[in-house]
């Protein structure tokens, strides 16, 4: 989307513009993102900050679709692309936490390894068909399909559960 061309519906900027946008400012904003979602995990625990950091995973995905309508300058991509990675790192550190949560037993660590793989299938089944879905709506449509397909997704938090009263010992 970055790198295709406007008359392709994307924001024709340069290999140079997005290794800047995604390689600096957004592994910067990824790792700040982690660390304070650790920080505040620690200190109001993953129960009351699991839904709120899910939102601020997915919420993000709503730059993508004003972009994709507005097509914004280079000034206002860096802002937002790092505040999305910000997001995700967020979100994605209570992710984490839950599956060091769930991982327990004698192989606590089997159990985190297998579950980390199928949340990279997670990733990859929908990657397999994005191009095809993107190629056939666009980009503008195809970003408002990405942010109403996290709404199932969010659902199941509702219904996890977590009883924090028994502190583990993470070492």
């Amino acid at each position: 989307f970055l790198l295709d061309k406007p008359e392709l519906g994307g924001l024709g900027l340069s290999t140079s513009d997005v290794g800047l946008v995604y390689g600096t400012f957004g592994v910067i904003s990824l790792i700040i993102g982690g660390i304070l979602g650790g920080i505040v995990i620690s200190k109001y625990g993953l129960k009351k900050c699991l839904f709120p950091m899910a939102l601020a995973l997915n919420l993000p995905d709503i730059f993508y679709v004003y972009m994709a309508y507005s097509k914004p300058s280079l000034n206002l991509i860096y802002p937002l692309v790092s505040l999305e990675q910000f997001g995700y790192g967020f979100g994605f550190t209570a992710f984490s936490v839950y599956l060091m949560y769930i991982s327990q037993g004698e192989y606590k660590t089997s159990h985190f390894a297998i579950s980390t793989g199928i949340m990279a299938l997670g990733m990859m089944v929908p990657g397999l068909i994005s191009g095809y879905i993107q190629a056939k709506f666009g980009y503008p449509l195809f970003f408002v399909l990405v942010c109403l397909l996290t709404i199932p997704g969010m659902i199941p938090l509702f219904f996890i559960p977590l009883n924090e009263d028994n502190k583990r010992q993470t070492t």
